[in-house]
């Protein structure tokens, strides 16, 4: 599978990324102690959803297009609204959707005066737009470096608090097998971090491999941690179609995650669905 982000910014599993995003760095803001994000796989950073890319798939208006218009319950409202926010701080016009923050950008928007992020991205054009994004960003540095390579590198960060993003572009046939390894090898070094991973629902076996090896990582570590996982359908998932379903596993999550999450994702199944409502799979910390 290969996940080129220009085509599919501010689809549904961006959504889903995103909001579990700010809801971890959100948390992450209310102790005064600096922390850090380490993105491996930053992509560009700013998507423009006039340009060829995003106009061919038109992903996204099923995707940020929808939620940007939905309306949501009292207590869902408060909890999405501060991802909604950094979105539309992106965008000229309140009523114009023109451009779409990626992982890193995200992130930044949240980062306090002593908060630091790392963001990888080895390919070149990405690595220039992101640079160019975060340009004179004193708290922002862009690393040319391989994800995998930066992964156990840059683990324990020296806040020794922060959020591991590991958001693969799954270009490889094994990119499951590096994405459990990797998050071993840095789980090793640094079992009290926390730790955010995207997967593609296409094989149910895959993802099941995946978090169980990520499950026992956890449960063999010195210090154990806990592991929530969520999972996102628009649609039922045919051989051959687009993606339609993707999921995170959230190391050390939040213990305020998995009862938001009990609030956000079921407003999300009717304005993301396809077809019908999309459903969703939270499987609580263990």
């Amino acid at each position: 599978m290969n996940y080129r982000h220009a085509f599919h910014a501010g689809n549904f599993a961006d959504v889903i990324k995103h909001i579990v995003l700010v809801r971890i760095l959100l948390y992450l803001q209310e102790k005064d102690a600096a922390f850090r994000v380490i993105d491996t796989h930053a992509g560009a950073g700013l998507y423009d959803l006039t340009g060829e890319e995003a106009m061919r798939s038109g992903e996204w208006l099923t995707g940020i297009a929808r939620i940007l218009q939905a309306r949501f319950s009292d207590n869902a409202l408060p909890l999405i609204a501060p991802y909604l926010d950094i979105v539309r701080a992106f965008n000229s016009h309140p009523a114009t959707l023109e451009r779409y923050p990626g992982s890193p950008l995200i992130s930044r928007a949240l980062l306090r005066p002593q908060d630091r992020l790392t963001a990888c991205e080895l390919e070149g054009n990405a690595r220039k737009a992101l640079i160019d994004a975060l340009r004179r960003d004193s708290q922002a540095r862009v690393v040319d470096l391989d994800g995998w390579t930066a992964l156990p590198a840059f683990v324990p960060p020296k806040e020794r608090r922060g959020l591991v993003l590991i958001d693969p572009p799954f270009e490889q046939k094994d990119e499951f097998e590096r994405l459990a390894a990797g998050f071993g090898e840095a789980f090793a070094k640094w079992p009290t971090g926390s730790y955010l991973l995207w997967y593609p629902v296409k094989s149910r076996r895959a993802t099941d491999e995946l978090a169980q090896a990520v499950a026992q990582t956890i449960a063999e570590a010195k210090s154990p941690g806990k592991c929530l996982r969520v999972e996102f359908s628009v649609t039922p998932q045919a051989e051959g179609t687009a993606l339609t379903s993707a999921g995170l596993l959230v190391v050390n999550p939040p213990w305020t995650l998995s009862a938001e999450l009990k609030t956000i994702l079921p407003e999300l199944e009717k304005p993301l669905g396809q077809g019908g409502a999309g459903r969703f799979r939270l499987v609580p910390p263990i």
